[in-house]
């Protein structure tokens, strides 16, 4: 039987901890900005302090709660390790429904485990708009051990563009004076996916 917490129950017991209803503003809010149970674990109470109506009472019940719920065996998720490119285009499968190009960048710990996934921009990629700082915020907050981004091809066809290589490149470079390897970019087609590190890019 599988013993870890569903969301529904943790929805409740947020909910109860902080006194605001299941579907109130609050916890709506929290589960549309961290989806899964291991990402609301990890949350601070700078990005609680974010969410229209949450105060520092407030995200201090919040972060209580969480604490309480970190406590339970039960609660944490089986993190996804990747072990190789297949296994991120496993994970990323659903982008090849988008009808726009997504940018994705997956923050990894030290077991190469997901630690969370952040859509860091949507629309064509351009080398001057997917900015190593936009897609770093996100990674050295939750002190992320390396990292693999993401997008797809609407068209269907996951070949790298030009763009595709230099904002991989740049990405790389950056990630390498921060100290967050940069491990691949994946391009998600229709029907399968193209490793930049594979193809010698990375």
């Amino acid at each position: 039987m599988n013993n870890t917490m569903d969301k529904q129950s943790f929805r409740s017991l947020l909910a109860v901890t902080t006194r605001e209803k299941e579907d109130g503003y609050v916890v709506n809010k929290l589960f549309n900005l961290y989806p899964s149970i291991q990402e609301l674990l990890d949350v601070t109470e700078e990005e609680l302090l974010q969410i229209k109506g949450v105060g520092r009472a407030k995200s201090k019940q919040i972060l209580a709660a969480l604490q309480l719920a970190n406590m339970n065996p039960c609660t944490v998720e089986q993190r996804f390790k990747i072990g190789s490119p297949e296994d991120a285009y496993e994970y990323l499968n659903d982008m090849k429904y988008l009808t726009q190009e997504h940018f994705v960048v997956l923050g990894l710990n030290t077991k190469n485990e997901i630690a969370f996934r952040e859509t860091v921009f949507v629309g064509s990629l351009n080398a001057s708009i997917v900015h190593p700082r936009e897609t770093f915020k996100y990674l050295i907050r939750r002190s992320c051990a390396s990292a693999i981004v993401a997008h797809n091809h609407p068209s269907g066809d996951p070949s790298p563009s030009h763009e595709d290589i230099q904002v991989t490149k740049r990405l790389a470079e950056a990630g390498k004076v921060i100290g967050i390897e940069v491990l691949d970019h994946i391009i998600v087609g229709a029907q399968s996916y193209i490793s930049l590190k594979e193809k010698g890019y990375l």
